[in-house]
Order: C-alpha cells, then sequence, then structure tokens
C-alpha cells in the first residue's frame, strides 16, 4: 500500500500547499470557493502529484520548484472527479467516503467547482511561469511541464476518454476501443504527471522516454486495478459505492476479458512499468513501491 515513509513525505508536501496556492475568491463568489475547497479536501491518495514531485527528484530536481505544476494537477483530477459524480455522467452520492460535491452544494455549483478548480490549474502553473522571463531554460522547463498537463486533461486525453466511455455504455466494445478508453480517461493524466516533473527537474531525453513508458503503463494499471475493485473492493475502504460500471454496463477490463485476465493484465502491466524505470537503480525504488502499492489494493 502507499503508506512508506517516502510517500508520505511527498504526500505532507502536497497537502500542505495544496491550499494555498488556490486563487482566492471574491467574498461575493465564497460559495463556490467553499464548493471547491469542499472536494479539494476530501483527501485522497494524491497519486498523481506525488508522482509528478518523485519525478522531479528523479531528475535531479529541486522538489519545491515543481509543487505548482503537482497541485495543478490535482486541481485537474478533482474537478474531474466532480464532474464524474455528476447524475450526467456516473451519477454517484459518495467520494472518497463523503458525501458528493452536488449532494452537498446542488448541480450547478457543482459543474462550477468544477470550472473553477479546472481554471485554477491553468492560473497557477502560468503564475510560476511568469516568474522565469529572465531565465529561458528554466521557463521553457516549465512550458513543457504545463503543455503535457494541458494535453492530457484535455479533448487529446482526459475529455476524449470520458466521452468513449459514456458512448460505449450498454454497447459491445472491442478490445481497441477498450484500451483507447483507459489509456486517454486514467492514464494520460499519470503519464503527463511523471513526466511534468522530469522536464522540471531538468530530465534528459533519455530518462523522459523511461518515465513516460513507465506512467503510461502505471496509468492502465491503475484503471484496471479500479475496475477490479468495483467489483470485488469494499465500500468503506473505497469511500464509495462499488457495482457502478455494471450498473451501467460501462466497459471495463473485466466486463470484457473476465477476472482472470484482468488480474493477469494488471500484474504484467505492472512489471512493464518497473521495468521501464528500472535502469535507474536504488533511484527508481520509490516508484517500483507505488507500482506494487497501487496493484496490492486487488489482493
Amino acid at each position: 500500500m502507499l503508506d512508506f515513509p517516502e510517500y508520505i513525505r511527498l504526500l505532507y508536501l502536497v497537502n500542505e500547499n495544496i491550499g494555498g496556492l488556490l486563487p482566492e475568491v471574491d467574498v461575493n463568489s465564497a460559495s463556490l470557493a467553499e464548493s471547491m475547497r469542499y472536494s479539494l479536501n476530501a483527501g485522497g491518495k494524491r497519486v498523481r502529484p506525488v508522482l509528478l514531485l518523485a519525478a522531479c527528484e528523479l531528475a535531479g530536481g529541486d522538489t519545491m520548484e515543481a509543487i505548482p505544476y503537482a497541485c495543478a494537477v490535482e486541481y485537474i483530477h478533482t474537478y474531474s472527479l466532480i464532474h464524474d459524480d455528476l447524475p450526467a455522467m456516473d451519477d454517484d452520492d459518495m467520494r472518497r467516503g463523503m458525501p458528493t460535491n452536488h449532494k452537498v452544494y446542488g448541480e450547478a455549483a457543482a459543474i462550477l467547482a468544477g470550472d473553477g478548480l479546472l481554471s485554477s490549474a491553468f492560473e497557477v502553473m502560468y503564475t510560476d511561469m511568469l516568474m522565469y522571463f529572465d531565465r529561458p531554460a528554466m521557463l521553457k522547463r516549465r512550458a513543457r511541464a504545463a503543455y503535457e498537463i494541458c494535453k492530457a486533461s484535455g479533448p487529446r486525453g482526459m475529455i476524449a476518454g470520458q466521452v468513449a466511455d459514456i458512448e460505449a455504455e450498454n454497447k459491445g466494445v472491442s478490445p481497441e476501443l477498450l484500451e483507447y478508453i483507459q489509456v486517454n480517461k486514467t492514464a494520460a493524466l499519470i503519464r503527463a504527471s511523471v513526466l511534468a516533473g522530469g522536464y522540471i527537474g531538468g530530465a534528459d531525453a533519455e530518462l523522459i522516454d523511461s518515465l513516460s513508458v513507465y506512467g503510461e503503463n502505471l496509468g492502465l494499471a491503475f484503471q484496471i486495478a479500479d475496475d477490479i475493485l468495483d467489483v470485488t473492493g469494499d465500500e468503506y475502504e473505497l469511500g464509495k459505492a462499488i457495482g457502478g460500471d455494471e450498473r451501467q454496463r460501462k466497459a471495463t477490463y473485466p466486463s470484457i476479458h473476465g477476472m482472470e485476465e484482468s488480474r493477469a493484465k494488471l500484474s504484467a502491466l505492472t512489471r512493464k512499468a518497473i521495468e521501464g524505470i528500472s535502469s535507474y537503480d536504488r533511484n527508481s525504488d520509490f516508484f517500483t513501491e507505488i507500482a506494487r502499492g497501487l496493484a496490492g489494493r486487488t489482493s
């Protein structure tokens, strides 16, 4: 599981900064700030921002310089969860052990809270970049990081996957389409997180390639683990209802390939992720622990 000391250290850094970097909202829109912070402060594993910080360290960079981008990734992830939970999407009542945003603040406010978090992600990244106009090399690193995050969260990444996921409900889905959904819906932002951290830390081309392999395989493994847990997991431990995929007849790895093959695929992807980063010797131990910990949730 994700309770080893190095993970806890980086998780603390994220939690310590995530609220303070959120742009201030005018008092006349106080309800917007409240609903945004409600979901942002609901907890969670913070896997994406932690991976971003760890990749920055692996590249030899200063973790604190990557904090704005780590927080931005979590703002984007949280926005996507708020919108996923809406009645028009997955229609969930619980998230991270708490009532979903629209159950507390209403659908309109939840939509706007998600929009606010998404916009805040870009504001936080560009606010940081404005500080490096007189240092072109450092600015270029940040621009590359922001580009990866923007691309992965938009219509060539997460949103594309979500649309395909919705359109695949109640339909027969090919293995190729299922992989397209999962690569974009989940793996894209995880891959972007490790790449962004690598860029900020000054990674060379070889390390960027390794981080890309690691991120994509880990992202796919993460989604398959979630699919398995929606069938076999414990609602109390997950903090949300299980069985939603089956009720909505979603295309998932277990529904297309069965549980045995799903577990085998999860193991294979976890191995590929670890092999992709293993050439960095002891410095890659952290990434190995995360991959095994995420896969171990299904045990």
